[in-house]
C-alpha cells in the first residue's frame, strides 16, 4: 500500500527558526531598563578584567563575548567553571567583575564560582532567563533574557537563547565602546591583523610622502608636469599655488583629453582638473577607497592634504598591496 510521503521544506523550516529568534531579539530590545545600565556603569568602574563563565552553549557565546569585548578597550577573558573549582579561581580578582550565563540560573557547575564572589566581594552579573533562579538571586546586577520560545520546538534545544544572549553580549561590548569614546584607531590597535585590520589603517599609514610627491606649481609649463609625471611615477602630478595649497590634478587621461593643444607650452592651469578628489591623513584606508571609487569619476590616486597643502599620495595599487581592493 503507497503512502503520500510530505516534501521536507528545509526553507520553511529555516523562515520558521529566523522569525522565531527575531521576535526574541525584538522582545530583548524592548524589554532593556535600567539594569543594563547598571551593568554598564559597574564594568567601567572596576579596574580589573571582566570575566565571562558559563557551560555547554552559554559557555561558547561567553567565550565569544569575552572576545568581542576584549577587542573592543574591556579588559576581558573567559574561565570555564570546572576549571575555575580547579585552580582557575586564581585568575578571578577583586578588581574584576564575572558575567555568568545560564539559561536556566541552576548550572550547578557554576556554583563554586558563585559562592567565590560572594566570599571575596567580587561583582557578579547573571544573565539568565529565569529572574528568581539562584543564579539571579546571588548576583549583584541582573542581565534578564525574555522567556521566548526556543526555535528548536521539537527539543527545545538552546538557540533562541543563545542568540539573545550573544545579541545582549554586543549590545554590552559597543554601549562600553562608545560610552568610552574608543575609535576605530584604538580597534585597531587590538586587531591589527586581516581584511579588517587594513580597513582601518589610515590614510596617514600608506600614502608616500617627502620627495615621492608628484607635485609643481600653477606657473609651470606641460613640459616640467609631464617630466615630473614620468620621474614619480604615479600617473599624475598635483598642482598647487604660490601658498602650497593644491589646486588641481594632472592625470594621464587629462593629457589625453589636451592632445589637440600644444601640451609642452601649455600652461598647467589649462589642463588641469580643479578641484580634485582629496582625503586627510586620518582618514581610514577603506573610506579612501570608497571616495576614489564609489562616485564618478572614478580615480587611480588621491592626495593626503593637511591644512589644504600635500603631504602624501596614495594609489589604487597601494590599497590593492592592504587587501583593501
Amino acid at each position: 500500500m503507497n503512502k503520500s510521503v510530505t516534501k521536507f521544506d528545509a526553507v520553511n523550516v529555516a523562515r520558521r527558526v529566523i522569525e522565531i529568534e527575531a521576535e526574541g531579539l525584538a522582545t530583548l530590545a524592548d524589554n532593556l531598563d535600567a539594569n543594563f545600565v547598571a551593568v554598564v556603569d559597574g564594568i567601567k568602574s572596576i579596574s580589573g578584567h571582566t570575566v565571562l563563565t558559563g557551560v555547554g552553549k552559554s559557555g561558547h557565546v561567553a567565550r565569544k563575548i569575552a572576545a568581542t569585548l576584549a577587542s573592543t578597550g574591556t579588559p576581558s577573558l573567559y574561565i570555564h567553571p570546572t576549571e575555575a573549582s580547579h585552580g582557575d579561581m586564581g585568575m578571578i580578582t577583586k578588581n574584576d567583575c564575572v558575567i555568568a550565563l545560564s539559561r536556566s540560573g541552576e548550572t550547578t557547575e557554576l556554583a563554586d564560582i558563585i559562592q567565590f564572589c560572594k566570599r571575596g566581594g567580587v561583582p557578579l552579573v547573571a544573565m539568565t532567563c529565569k529572574n528568581n533562579s539562584s543564579l539571579a538571586n546571588a548576583s549583584d546586577y541582573l542581565l534578564l533574557l525574555p522567556g521566548t520560545p526556543e526555535a528548536c520546538t521539537i527539543t527545545g534545544a538552546p538557540t533562541t537563547s543563545t542568540t539573545l544572549q550573544m545579541a545582549l553580549g554586543d549590545a554590552l561590548a559597543v554601549a562600553l565602546l562608545e560610552s568610552r569614546g574608543f575609535t576605530a584607531g584604538d580597534f585597531k590597535e587590538f586587531h591589527p591583523g586581516g581584511t579588517l585590520g587594513a580597513q582601518l589603517q589610515s590614510a596617514a599609514d600608506l600614502m608616500h610622502s617627502g620627495d615621492r610627491l608628484p607635485l609643481i606649481t600653477d606657473n609651470s609649463h606641460m613640459e616640467a608636469a609631464l617630466s615630473v609625471m614620468s620621474e614619480k611615477g604615479f600617473g599624475c602630478v598635483g598642482v598647487t599655488d604660490k601658498a602650497g595649497v593644491l589646486c588641481g590634478i594632472i592625470t594621464d587621461g587629462d593629457i589625453r583629453r589636451s592632445l589637440d593643444k600644444d601640451l609642452p607650452k601649455a600652461n598647467v592651469k589649462i589642463i588641469m582638473t580643479s578641484e580634485p578628489k582629496t582625503i586627510t591623513p586620518d582618514t581610514l584606508a577603506a573610506e579612501a577607497l570608497n571616495i576614489m571609487t564609489a562616485k564618478l569619476p572614478k580615480v587611480m590616486q588621491i592626495f593626503v592634504l593637511s591644512a589644504g597643502k600635500p603631504v602624501g599620495i596614495i594609489h589604487m595599487h597601494d590599497l590593492l598591496r592592504a587587501g583593501l581592493a
